[in-house]
């Protein structure tokens, strides 16, 4: 939030921002980054599963074996990234590296005959969707207060 000001008979934004909002941004900030990162650090180690590689290569993932648990490297190291607020904006870029064709190649609910299965497919796209907006938004303002980039900022 941002207090408005009255400058040439039209409204602009204060760069002065509410005590109350830095509050609640400071306390929100590092949680949102936490939740974000939830799932992509809980799926990254299942992507070594055997089952996850089988399901992949049935789908037509070329070289599954490898790019499969390469995917899971993405995800957990750029979760853990964006958790921490540790290099986050290099964190959502390995997230963006892993969504997008993930996104694509995995959830193509348009090529899917089963109504059932896509509309789970579409669902699945649609939440992918929305976790690359997320990981765009931290790729683009970064970590935000309370993380490692802030304070590594604060002592520059």
């Amino acid at each position: 939030m941002t207090v408005a000001t009255v400058q040439s008979s039209s409204y602009v934004a204060s760069e002065r921002p509410v005590p109350a909002a830095q509050a609640a941004t400071a306390a929100l900030v590092p949680v949102a980054r936490a939740l974000f990162a939830a799932i992509f650090l809980g799926a990254g180690p299942s992507h070594f599963s055997p089952a996850a590689i089988g399901y992949a290569s049935s789908a037509g993932v070329p070289f599954a074996s490898f790019l499969v648990p390469a995917s899971g490297v993405l995800a957990f190291l750029g979760g853990l990234s964006v958790l921490l607020g540790w290099h986050a904006r290099l964190g959502a870029a390995l997230l963006v590296a892993f969504l997008v064709p993930v996104t694509l190649s995995m959830h193509a609910f348009w090529s899917v005959t089963d109504p059932m299965m896509a509309q789970m497919q579409y669902a699945m796209f649609m939440k992918n969707l929305g976790l690359l907006g997320g990981a765009l938004l931290i790729a683009h303002f970064g970590a935000g207060p309370i993380s490692w980039d802030a304070r590594r900022a604060a002592t520059r």
